[in-house]
């Protein structure tokens, strides 16, 4: 059997790895805390498991590219209420199945094999399927490693870099670390990206999940033409829904266009039962505050712990997880491990992330606090 030269080299990913090693823990009987994967437990709110149900179909068909009219025109109700932007639903929104697979797919429509612009730029420690889609795409790729406050800055991409960039990915809030770019960081990004003729993409799945002051988006930064960016959207967290797969890309016209013309070929589109479930989700906003109260209030007790421990927490202003600067972050996670709480060691995120720890906010807020005081049994300093 011959496999992509590429895809024997990356591996499987990295999160993958820790997902089934816990998961073997747990079907062997051991009890977990599981803070490594960034799948939230808080129940996905009743009025959208309903609008599903009524959704399901006698006769299942094909979803359209496109997505149904009224998925599109809920999710651009949501860009305006959220980001105080008009978009045009029909030109500048394709409904996906998760942003994962949007992520990963987008550069196959857009890097230049042959005779084109083929660098991709992201930053590091960051999510891997920048990484792997790239490399997949046949892109040459340019992770930017992070300064320590872990917030992307235009500047820190050097000049050669922006000459044969085919896009650029800018991730706020931050996977790993939750740290917030400021709207002047986003527009000096944009700035960078048009003078290079760049397509630039924003990861912005974590943009309801915030402590203080809401994050900014590109497409606030660009208005409704959003001409040269996209953004990238998701119900999983917001909403509770990561199981059903439903997210969004908005944004620049031209590249919908070409994203439309992709992803026909690749069939990846929500069953419209989900799409229901989505336009319920899209169109609402009060389920959102209680799922962030909830996020708040795991991060504060878990940065108290350690903190008390002796350990810095870094960023970890907004989002879903808690980024901890620890010293050796395999020997710490596998310390952990032993006492049963699994955690993530920052250098799976890349280059950048070594020294730190990542904790997905997912167990319930009363697991939380019974980790506390195993985590003051293992980490206290002597």
């Amino acid at each position: 059997m011959h496999v992509n030269p590429t895809l024997a080299a990356l591996g499987s990913s990295p999160m993958a790895d820790l997902h089934d090693r816990a998961r073997a823990m747990r079907a062997s009987g051991t009890p977990l805390l599981d803070f490594s994967i960034g799948d939230p437990r808080e129940p996905t709110p009743p009025f959208i498991i309903e609008a599903l149900r009524n959704a399901v179909p006698e006769v299942s068909q094909y979803p359209t590219t496109s997505g149904l009219p009224a998925t599109r025109q809920a999710i651009a109700d949501y860009v305006e209420r959220r980001f105080g932007v008009e978009i045009d639903p029909e030109t500048q929104i394709i409904p996906t199945a998760g942003a994962k697979e949007a992520i990963f797919s987008t550069p196959l429509a857009f890097v230049a094999r042959e005779g084109g612009r083929k660098g991709v730029i992201y930053p590091s420690p960051g999510y891997a399927t920048y990484e792997r889609g790239a490399l997949l795409a046949g892109a040459d790729v340019h992770p930017i490693e992070l300064a320590h406050d872990f917030r992307f800055r235009s500047d820190q991409v050097p000049a050669g870099f922006w000459s044969t960039a085919a896009l650029a990915w800018i991730n706020s809030p931050h996977n790993p670390s939750g740290a917030v770019s400021t709207r002047g960081e986003i527009e000096d990004f944009v700035a960078a990206a048009r003078a290079a003729g760049a397509l630039l993409c924003s990861d912005e799945c974590y943009a309801d999940l915030y402590e203080h002051d809401r994050p900014a988006s590109v497409l606030e930064v660009t208005g409704g033409d959003a001409e040269g960016v996209l953004s990238f959207l998701t119900l999983s967290k917001r909403s509770g829904m990561t199981g059903y797969r439903a997210a969004a890309i908005v944004g620049d016209r031209a590249a919908i266009a070409v994203l439309k013309d992709l992803r026909s070929a690749t069939g990846t589109a929500s069953p419209e039962f989900v799409q229901a479930a989505a336009i319920a989700a899209w169109s609402d906003d009060d389920h959102v505050a209680p799922r962030r109260a909830a996020f708040a209030a795991k991060r504060r007790i878990l940065r108290q712990a350690f903190e008390e421990c002796g350990y810095d927490t870094v960023a970890s202003d907004a989002g879903l997880y808690l980024w901890v600067r620890v010293g050796d972050d395999l020997d710490m996670a596998e310390r952990l491990l032993e006492h049963h709480i699994v955690v993530s060691p920052g250098r799976v995120f890349g280059p950048g992330g070594e020294g730190y720890l990542r904790l997905a906010l997912v167990p319930t807020v009363e697991e939380c606090e019974g980790a506390v005081e195993v985590l003051k049994r293992c980490l206290t300093k002597s």
